[in-house]
């Protein structure tokens, strides 16, 4: 069943105060959806539900995009940057940006503040996925499924006909050390504990010890940790916050997981480690040079001096495309979300948890 198929069925069941919402407001405000190939991979999805008033584009450049809100209350965009300069010279008509994802670091939230524009995003739409994501590394990497696989394809059968030719190691009893204790991070923890890990969490904001769960410094849980788990936003703290030196406190059969934003990591660091045989593995769900490769067809094309390709050359690195928050739920999410935004932000009781400025 197709992705708007399954959206007009969520919306003939939503709750009943969702619809009288909907019946009291007359969405006709000029809305603008700046980069819907960014959301609407299969081309399903109606985005005329967000208003009676909506100019859709594929893409827009920094050029374009100035000229495309004229008018606008609303925009709507994912992962596209979006600067101080930029909203600076925003028309005054516009009031609010709908992030159509979690991550809002594209946003210059203290413009946004000062020029007040309310900007919202969608902080839980793809939880369990992203989570499964980390989970499914940690042990596929642990089973050195990735090379298995690879063996199969050159026709290699010694695993079967000789003995077990790669590392394979148990997650039970090992600790898993998790960085950012948000949806994501709390869905990692609960998982990991099904498995029979010991968790150490490093949040900024500092928590009570759980049952299973020790909340320490950034420091203890690198020394300490078998499996290393990003959960946190990209911000001006986080960025490279696993470098060179946070990564020689690691332990050198550490597992590194990503899956979070991908210039919480040094990739060049990251690289000489993996060169170094700093790792047991390394899973990577996002990463610092994705935007020119990611959802972009580049299969005739020779990756030279890619940061991408030398990654996916490590015979213990799993790199996926940004892919852990892409289903067929979750982009159902993302416009049921997105709409919801913008009819509570129209009648002046959008969801604290959705407004990050």
């Amino acid at each position: 069943m197709c992705s708007y198929v399954k959206f007009r069925k969520l919306l003939d069941i939503q709750s009943i105060e969702f619809i009288r919402i909907m019946g009291e407001i007359d969405m006709n405000e000029k809305c603008v959806v700046l980069n819907a190939k960014k959301m609407n991979f299969d081309g399903k999805l109606d985005f005329s539900i967000l208003s009676s008033n909506v100019t859709v584009y594929d893409d827009t450049t920094e050029k374009q995009l100035l000229e495309r809100i004229q008018g606008a209350e609303i925009i709507v965009t994912k992962e596209m940057a979006v600067s101080e300069e930029m909203i600076q010279r925003f028309p005054e008509s516009v009031k609010l940006i709908c992030e159509a994802g979690t991550g809002y670091n594209n946003i210059d939230l203290d413009a946004a503040r000062k020029k007040g524009i309310t900007v919202c995003n969608i902080p839980s739409y793809s939880t369990e996925r992203v989570a499964h994501t980390a989970i499914m590394m940690i042990l596929n990497l642990s089973s050195a499924m990735q090379v298995q696989m690879k063996m199969l394809a050159c026709g290699n059968h010694d695993n079967f006909t000789v003995n077990l030719q790669v590392p394979h190691v148990e997650v039970n009893g090992k600790t898993l050390g998790i960085i950012g204790a948000g949806h994501i991070g709390r869905k990692v923890m609960q998982i990991a504990q099904a498995l029979d890990m010991s968790i150490l969490v490093y949040t900024r904001t500092p928590r009570e010890d759980e049952k299973g769960i020790r909340y320490v410094s950034l420091e203890e849980l690198l020394k300490n940790s078998d499996y290393i788990s990003m959960h946190c936003p990209l911000t001006e703290s986080t960025k490279h916050m696993i470098n060179r030196e946070t990564l020689s406190l690691m332990k050198p059969s550490a597992f590194v997981i990503n899956t979070s934003r991908g210039a919480l990591v040094a990739t060049n660091d990251l690289i000489e480690g993996i060169r170094e045989k700093k790792f047991f593995g390394v899973g990577l769900d996002v990463y610092e040079e994705e935007g020119s490769n990611v959802f972009e067809n580049r299969e005739d094309e020779v990756l030279q001096h890619s940061t991408t390709a030398r990654l996916l050359s490590f015979p213990n690195v799993i790199v996926t495309s940004h892919q852990g928050f892409l289903t067929e739920e979750a982009l159902e999410a993302i416009s049921l979300t997105t709409f919801e935004n913008a009819v509570a932000f129209e009648n002046g009781n959008v969801d604290k948890n959705n407004v990050v400025c």
